[in-house]
């Protein structure tokens, strides 16, 4: 039986794999910290393989950086041992929902989730701290303090002297405090990339406090060439504050894609689907339409998009410089179905061809999204919450559900109903909340993942007066009333009973295990079935942290049964199947082998004497040779 290892995904580890298979000549072995070898890269080979492209030492270079960039960098790339615990009393239909609510540190939680979730999400969406000076409360261990960012920073030399413009020193304009910002954002983008899928993408809200900033770290970790769009989003009806005599009246949402995206459109407006107000009785279906130009001036003109066009005894030549924009097969198919429409002016002929409001099968048109976003704004986002959770001063400025479902619902790549979103700066979980209203809307399958530090709330505040102790609390119970409201109000569509409102509540904690499990040194045959699993931790938590280090979804279906007297837990039917009881006999083993599961997961401490530990792997290679059986 092979030992589970009980921690996130080591990424330095999996990248000098990736430099093995490039460069196998560049890999050596060291003796690490604990004493044993291990594998190094060897720099100056790898240097001499990549000889063209190296910069030599000081050589200028553009470059975006702050003090500890390196150290966020390393902070991406550390695993973990933390583990996320199932909550049932606080989770709404936890058997049955594929939703998901996580509270802790969204760095370690990203990680935990890194392996899992790897490649499967197709949107994030976040509202992180805008660093306006007073939103700011995470602190990474390696943060600086003051006077040893002052050293690293050049604002003074060795002997103390100020080398730099006092005017400049103020804490809101030097470079520290966009380094405490930047330390925070910069690893969890890093981890948050590993999720997104080949055609993922990310929507960041922020301000003008660190738009240029974030823009810089968009373009390192998704790449400049992937960056899709700087989104303006027009979020007050009115002037709004101002400074210096300007009123903001908006904000940026910067979309990044993990790939570079092919296509991307969205939904049309009342107002450009009432445009489509010409009717064609041959395609009533289709409803109205509108005509477009055939012609265009675009230079660079294709030899199969220059022909002359024969209608009612007079040839029709390309505009001059310019070209048809199809084909002559797919014009002449057009034509023959009355599909386009010339006319004549006081230029010469107008060719135009009909755009119906439906494709063939009835599917509505969708239209080239706008940069500009002015559609909805920050005080909606105000009423909707107050009129959910009965008092808008529990939440400040909580982001408008309906500008969420817009991004939800744009179409990258063709389009899909069913995917992931994570939102791991969740807040109010305005993003569920969208997540749930469009499926109501569409029929849609798309789930969501919310992560929350749980923020204390201040005993002043009307949030701690109205029995919410921290912000998690907030986010579930807008949650469970956005889903009942959504059932209520949809109550009369098909299907709307089968609507996901539920979600799973897991938080974040350190490690099932004791400290033993972590250390090789002693973990040896004998030591191989000790206790080693902490006393205050439940079967179904080691459960979950199981099913993170085999890569399965925290969605996924769980059932437990009992067998020979034993609680065993199945998981996705007979993919996991676990059994974390004692006394566990070989009985109980037998009957779960012949259940053929893909994994099988015990304790070292749940056999019941020695006979069961000599006869367990004969048991499996009896009944199910296949199954990939786990210890804990």
């Amino acid at each position: 039986m092979d030992k589970l290892k009980m921690q996130s995904h080591d990424v330095t580890s999996s990248n000098i794999n990736k430099i093995a298979r490039l460069f196998p000549n560049c890999v050596t072995e060291r003796l690490g910290k604990n004493g044993k070898p291990e594998l190094a890269i060897d720099f100056e080979k790898l240097e001499a393989e990549l000889s063209n492209d190296i910069l030599a030492e000081g050589e200028e270079r553009y470059q975006f950086t702050w003090p500890d960039k390196r150290a966020a960098n390393r902070l991406a790339n550390t695993p973990t041992t933390m583990t996320l615990r199932p909550c049932r009393e606080e989770s709404v239909d936890f058997d049955n929902t594929q939703n998901l609510y996580i509270e802790g540190d969204n760095l370690d939680v990203l990680k935990v989730l890194r392996e899992t979730y790897l490649g499967k999400v197709k949107m994030i969406y976040i509202d992180p701290p805008y660093n306006t000076g007073n939103d700011f409360v995470y602190n990474d261990e390696f943060a600086q303090g003051k006077s040893e960012f002052e050293q690293n920073s050049g604002l003074f030399d060795e002997e103390g002297n100020q080398t730099i413009d006092p005017m400049l020193r103020n804490t809101e304009s030097n470079g520290r405090f966009h380094t405490d910002w930047l330390n925070m954002i910069y690893p969890r983008l890093k981890v948050a990339r590993d999720l997104l899928s080949e055609d993922g993408v990310i929507f960041i809200s922020i301000d003008n406090n660190e738009i240029e900033n974030l823009r810089k770290i968009c373009d390192e970790i998704f790449s400049e060439s992937n960056c899709i769009c700087q989104f303006v989003w027009k979020n007050k009806y009115g002037a709004g504050g101002g400074t210096n005599s300007v009123a903001y009246v908006h904000e940026y949402i910067l979309a990044y894609s993990k790939t570079p995206i092919v296509s991307i459109s969205s939904d049309l407006s009342e107002d450009l689907i009432s445009s489509y107000n010409k009717t064609d009785e041959k395609y009533s279906t289709r409803g109205g339409y509108v005509t477009q130009p055939l012609a265009s001036t675009s230079k660079g003109a294709r030899v199969n998009l220059m022909y002359d066009i024969l209608h009612e005894g007079n040839i029709i030549k390309p505009p001059k410089g310019g070209r048809w924009i199809w084909s002559k097969d797919k014009f002449d198919a057009a034509y023959a179905n009355n599909e386009i429409v010339i006319s004549k002016n006081s230029s010469g002929y107008s060719v135009r061809f009909k755009q119906y409001l439906r494709d063939k099968n009835g599917k509505m048109r969708k239209g080239t999204p706008l940069s500009l976003i002015a559609s909805v704004f920050n005080q909606e986002g105000t009423k909707e919450f107050a009129e959910l959770m009965g008092d808008k001063r529990i939440f400040d400025f909580p982001k408008p559900s309906d500008l969420i479902k817009f991004l939800l619902s744009l179409n990258i790549n063709g389009g899909t109903t069913d995917f992931t979103i994570i939102d791991f700066f969740s807040g109010s979980s305005s993003t569920a909340h969208a997540v749930m209203k469009l499926n109501a809307e569409d029929g849609g399958n798309r789930k969501f993942i919310m992560v929350q530090l749980p923020e204390l709330t201040d005993e002043k505040s009307e949030a701690y007066k109205a029995g919410y102790k921290n912000i998690c609390e907030i986010g579930k119970e807008r949650i469970r009333r956005a889903g009942k409201k959504i059932k209520e109000e949809n109550a009369d569509k098909e299907g709307i009973d089968k609507l996901d409102t539920g979600f799973r509540v897991l938080k974040l904690d350190s490690s099932n295990m004791e400290n033993v499990y972590y250390t090789p040194q002693e973990f040896d045959e004998q030591s191989l079935f000790n206790e080693n699993v902490k006393p205050d931790r439940s079967s179904e938590d080691l459960l979950f942290q199981v099913m993170l280090d085999l890569g399965i979804e925290l969605s996924a279906k769980i059932e437990t049964r009992q067998m020979a007297g034993k609680n065993v837990h199945f998981v996705d039917g007979n993919y996991l199947i676990a059994c974390f009881d004692k006394d566990v006999n070989e009985s109980a083993i037998t009957e779960i082998a012949r259940l053929k599961p893909v994994y099988f997961v015990m304790r070292d401490a749940s056999a019941a004497n020695d006979n069961v530990i000599d006869n367990f792997e004969q048991i499996f290679r009896h009944y199910s040779p296949d199954t990939n059986c786990r210890i804990l």
